[in-house]
Formats: C-alpha cells, structure tokens, sequence
C-alpha cells in the first residue's frame, strides 16, 4: 500500500489505521480523533489500534464516510471483506398526497425495526446487529440531520430526537420543509402537487398571472403584475401574506386588483373552495379610509363600494351584504366588533399593517377574530425587526403558523427558535423597494391622498363656512363697495383653508388628535422613518409648520425648519443633506421653493394645495434634481369635500383664477369677480 495514504485495515471487532509518513501537520487533525477515541499506536508497526467490537463499531457509524471522503483513506481487502455484511443508515423520505394534504414520513433506516433503533440508541450503541448476523451503522451524520429536520419541523428547539418521524403538512408548511429537506437530504423529490403549491413562493416572477380585467391590466408595472399574481396564487391557496412594498409602490392598486380578481370569479378557486359573492373588507387608519374609496373609485369603478365610517355607517349585515368592497377603519372595527364578526368576507386586508403589531390590542383581536377566505396585510414598513411583530402579523394571516417559544429554553435553543421562526415568514412577504424597480418607474412618483375631516373638524370647518357665507352677504346687504366685499370674502377663503390645514391656526384650543391632516402626516412620516427614507414638508402657512414642528419634538423626531425668517438658509440645507439621522425638513413653499438643493430627501409632501402647480413642481424638485439617485415621491394631502379640493379641480382648469385668489397682495384689485370666489364656497 503507497505510504502516502491513510490505509485502513480491520473488522467489525478491531480496527488498524496506518497515517501516512512524511508530512505530520496535515494528518494531527486524524491523530488527533484516533486518541480521543482510544486508539493505541504500536511502535513496531506504526499502526493505531482499537481493539474492541462496541468501540469499532461506534468508531466506523461516527468515521466511515470522513475516512473515505474527506481523508481519501485506502481500505485493504481484509477489511472489505470483513465488512461485506455491515450496512450505513442513510435517511428514508417519503412524501404521500393525502386529500389536498401532505405526509411526510422520515427514518434513519427502513430495514430496521424502530424500537431495536431506539433500543441501541438509548444504551449509547450506534449501530443495530440483526438475528440474521448483519449490523447497521447509524450514521452520525444522518442522526445529526434527522434531529434538526425534526426540531425545524416541529418548532421546539429541545425537542428530543426520534429515529423515526411523521408530520402532517399544512400547505402553508410546504416551501419550508421542502428547503429543509433538500438541504439535508439528496436526491430527494416532493411530489408534483405539492411542487407546484411551493414553486410559486419560490419564484415569484414565474407565477402564471392573475385574471385581471384588461384595461386595469394596462396600468399595472411589471413588479405591480408579479405582486398582484403573488397575491392571487396565496388566495387561492388558502394562504395570507404580507405585502411590503415601499412607500409610492402602488399596494394599494395591487389590493384593488386582487379583490376585484376575487369578486369577479364565480367559478370553483381550488379543489375545496367555492366562492360565493361575499364581500371583501379593507381595514385602515382613519386618516386613509377616504383615500381608499378614491382609489377605488379611480381604479375598480365596477366595485360596489361601501365607506363604513363616521356617522353614517351601517347598522346590519345585511346592508353591508349588497356591496362588493367595504372601506372601514381600526377604530369603526373595535366599535362595531360585533357586526363585522358577524359577516363572512371573501377577503380581509389589512393596510397599515403596523397597526396590529401588538397582538394583545383589541386592533389585533378585532381583526384576527373576522371571517375570510383570505387574509392580507400591507405594509410599507420592514416588518422583519422582530419576532413579536411578525408572531402578531401572523396571528392574523394563518392563525398557528409561527409559534412562541414553549417551555424554559437555553440562551442558544432561544435564538435557534427565533431565527427559524423568522425564516419561516420570509417566504409569505413580498417587498420590493424603489431601487429595486428603478427601471420601471419614473423619475418622480405623485400622488393625491385624500383625508377626511373628522367629525369635530368638518363641524369647525361647517361653521367658518356659514360665517364666511353670512358675512359676505351681510356686507352685500349693507351696500357696501365691491373691493371691500371682496377684500373680505378673500380674508374668509384664508381662513376655510386654514381650517382644512390645521383649526389650531385659528383655534388654539381646538383638540391636536383631531386635525385630520396631523394623523395622515404621522402614516407617512412612520412610514417613511421605519423604510430609512427622508422627508421634505412644504406648507404655505407658518403656523402649520410650527405646529408640526411641536409635534416632531413630542414624537422625538430631529428635523430643520425654514422659513422666510430663516437666516442662515443654506447652512441648515447642508446640515439636513450631510446629516441622515434627519428625517424631516420642514420648509415654508415660499421660502423654499426656490434656490435650495435638498437631494438627501427622496420624499416630498405638500401639506396643503398652492394655487400655482409650477410652484408645487418646483418645491418637489428641490429633492428631484441632480445629485439624486433615488426615485422621488411627491404626496399632496388634501382635505376631502373642502375648499381644497375644489383649488385641485381649478388647478387643472383656472390657474389664472387660483393665482389672483392666493395672492393677498392682489387682493384688493384683484381682477376675480366675487362669484368665483363664491364657487369655490359652494
């Protein structure tokens, strides 16, 4: 035999191991082992030694496989010969289709029998002889891999090893396990059905598209495509799942394109599933449910749509019942818990998904408690920070899927537990960020978001209007001259959109939780914070600034401000782009909107409309110009059914008009003639 080789002599009673001569720093490793193992070296023939069949036998179900892999160790023809009846455990899988459901069946060793496996195991025998004189080695290596497929399929980290193990899988369960086991067990192969349920999570761009209406087809980007057929194949499935695009991605669409999917399929979904024409129910933050009922009014005018918000909401099933899309709100849910439990909904997202990161809130409670076919959650914020926020999320998507640690665990069993848990969701949540799909979209994303004025400030703005109306004709009846008729009604159109922006300008007492506009600043500003983007705020009144900027410091949050006042402009414009622990700039539109390059901010929000869409454009270009590499989103909030909203109609039509009616120094020879202002007060 060459002397350069580890050559291996023996039987299943002893074993002699030569090393080979020469360089002695590559073999210590195998030395090493031979000690620890109790091998002796016999000088005269420069052979280890173990002379011991339970030792032997240990020795090879622990070595064999390293001796002939990773040592390229030569065996000599006693050996072979000596061994012919010794067998290696190699792992046995055996998936089965049972009713839409699958088993899987593992062992360490098919030919023998379970208990003599547990039996031999148990007295620290690592291998099994049989009556007819054979003998089975357990291999170390496939113990080692039967142990963690059954603590990761199981979930329990102290989970006490079994040489046999058996486990129904969920289709929820099916991406999971199918890693695991072709990780640790080759030429292993799942069957065709259940291929085809897993392949999807793991190619998301090969999933056969969803039955979108044609038209709505042709708005969608190709990312909005893949993520609405993600949606599509999960539903149908009968699994949830998290869509996480970042902010100005268009989730929304994606939602509305799924649902409309869902209510225009009669026909069977899956083998056991039919779909009836239930509803399908949106939750959200207050501040979004008007900007819901836009959107889907925009993109699914077919949908029936419900707003079950504010005073005039529903007060049985049965009205919710005749519609196809029901909008509703965390807080109307909690409410009215019991009416919506009392519904079935072929679908339930959630958007804002953060909303139900507690799972102990009545938010989460309410929620989870619902009946669905399907469950989604949007969200434009990371959700894989933590465990506790994705155990919640979850909860709600598939009630069982991810577990909490049972029992008093070990710091490493712990962290094993957590980490496995947080792998498992990854394969149900979809997020794609800008750079990402860069290619797809334009330099600037826009965007109209429409909240509602609460019930307290449509009442503040009802009663400015009144007195707006009364006092302008008051002044008509007192004969008094044009231009100061005038003069007042432009002063009275100041303070309508003052009271859209924020009441607090014109009423300090008036409650902060209930401007509108603040609640839907806190959506996106969270957001934006959580995905690591910055924000530039554009108003065109002072006082609103300096309220947000109150607010900012409540909330903890660092921030530059600028307004006409401001002196030292461009200093605090390099400290907001150098600095990017600053999520906010806070700029009044007609101090900023020129001159100022802000490329550290890749979102602009224009807190109220401007009369001039050249100076909106403008501002937003403070972030949109050269030097940015990111794709920038511009968000205009407008309060619904206002005076604001009737400036974004005018815009589009009369600029002239707008320009003259926001120009207070043109005020008093404006060229307006009072009946635009009094359209605008209708």
């Amino acid at each position: 035999y060459p002397q350069n080789r580890v050559i291996v002599d023996g039987s299943p009673h002893y074993l002699a191991i030569r090393l080979p001569s020469g360089d002695a720093d590559s073999v210590q490793p195998l030395r090493t082992l031979l000690k620890s193992e109790g091998f002796m070296l016999e000088p005269s023939n420069r052979k280890w030694w173990l002379r011991d069949r339970h030792k032997t036998l240990n020795f090879l179900a622990g070595y064999w496989k390293a001796l002939k892999d990773e040592w390229q160790a030569e065996f000599t023809e006693n050996f072979e010969t000596r061994l012919a009846g010794v067998g290696i455990s190699a792992l046995q899988v055996q998936a089965k289709e049972d009713g839409g459901k699958f088993a899987v069946d593992i062992s360490l060793s098919k030919e023998t029998d379970e208990m003599e496996l547990r039996r031999a195991l148990a007295s620290g025998k690592n291998y099994v002889e049989k009556e007819s004189g054979g003998i089975t080695l357990l291999d170390r290596s496939s113990v080692e891999q039967l142990h963690e497929i059954e603590r990761a399929v199981s979930g329990q980290a102290d989970r006490p090893f079994t040489p046999t193990f058996t486990k129904r899988i969920d289709t929820q369960d099916l991406l999971d396990v199918e890693d695991l086991l072709d990780e640790l067990c080759e030429g292993w192969q799942p069957p065709q059905a259940w291929q085809s349920r897993s392949r999807a999570l793991k190619e998301v761009g090969a999933l056969e598209a969803a039955p979108v209406r044609p038209a709505f087809d042709t708005i969608l980007r190709t990312y909005q495509r893949i993520g609405v057929a993600w949606l599509w194949h999960l539903f149908r499935h009968q699994l949830g799942g998290i869509l996480a695009d970042e902010m100005g991605l268009g989730k929304t669409l994606q939602a509305l394109a799924l649902i409309e999917c869902i209510r225009n399929q009669n026909t069977e979904v899956s083998d056991d599933v039919r779909i009836s024409k239930k509803p399908a129910l949106v939750v959200c933050p207050a501040s979004l449910v008007e900007n819901w009922q836009r959107e889907s009014a925009r993109f699914t005018p077919n949908l029936k749509t419900f707003k079950h918000h504010g005073p005039k909401r529903a007060k049985e099933p049965v009205v919710l019942k005749e519609y196809d899309l029901v909008i509703t709100s965390y807080g109307t849910l909690r409410q009215d818990a019991e009416l919506m439990g009392t519904m079935d909904w072929c679908v339930v997202i959630g958007d804002e998904a953060q909303h139900i990161k507690n799972r102990r809130s009545q938010n989460a409670k309410t929620l989870t408690s619902l009946h669905a076919d399907g469950r989604f959650l949007l969200t434009g914020t990371p959700v894989e920070n933590s465990l506790d926020d994705l155990l919640s999320l979850f909860s709600f998507l598939m009630p069982g899927y991810l577990q909490r640690p049972t029992g008093k665990l070990s710091q490493g069993d712990k962290a094993w537990h957590d980490q496995r848990q947080t792998e498992r969701a990854a394969a149900y949540i979809l997020r794609r960020t800008k750079k990402e799909v860069a290619p797809e979209l334009p330099d600037k994303i826009e965007k109209t978001f429409f909240c509602e004025l609460g019930a307290k400030q449509q009442r503040f703005y009802q009663d400015t209007l009144e007195k707006t109306r009364r006092d302008i004709f008051n002044l008509e009846m007192s004969g008094a001259n044009q231009g100061r008729v005038q003069f007042a009604a432009f002063t009275e159109l100041l303070r309508l959109r003052q009271a859209c922006v924020d009441p607090r300008i014109l009423d300090e007492t008036f409650p902060e939780r209930d401007s509108a506009k603040l609640a839907a600043f806190d959506e996106v500003l969270d957001e934006c914070v959580d995905a690591g983007s910055r924000i530039l705020v554009f108003s065109s009144f002072v006082t609103a600034l300096k309220l947000l900027a109150e607010h900012l410091e409540k909330k903890g949050h660092k921030f530059c401000y600028l307004d006409g006042q401001t002196k030292n402009r461009l200093a605090i414009c390099d400290r907001f782009n150098e600095d990017e622990s600053i999520p906010v700039f806070l700029i009044s539109l007609k101090a900023g909107g020129t001159g100022l390059n802000l490329t550290g901010a890749d979102t602009v929000l224009h807190y109220d409309p401007w009369w001039n869409p050249a100076a909106e454009a403008q501002a937003t270009d403070r972030a949109h110009r050269i030097g940015q590499t990111k794709v920038v989103t511009s968000i205009k909030l407008i309060a619904a059914n206002t005076v604001e909203e009737k400036v974004l109609e005018l815009q589009a039509r009369k600029v002239e008009i707008l320009k003259e009616l926001f120009e207070e120094s043109e005020a008093a020879n404006a060229k307006v003639s009072l009946d635009d202002i009094k359209s605008l007060l209708d």
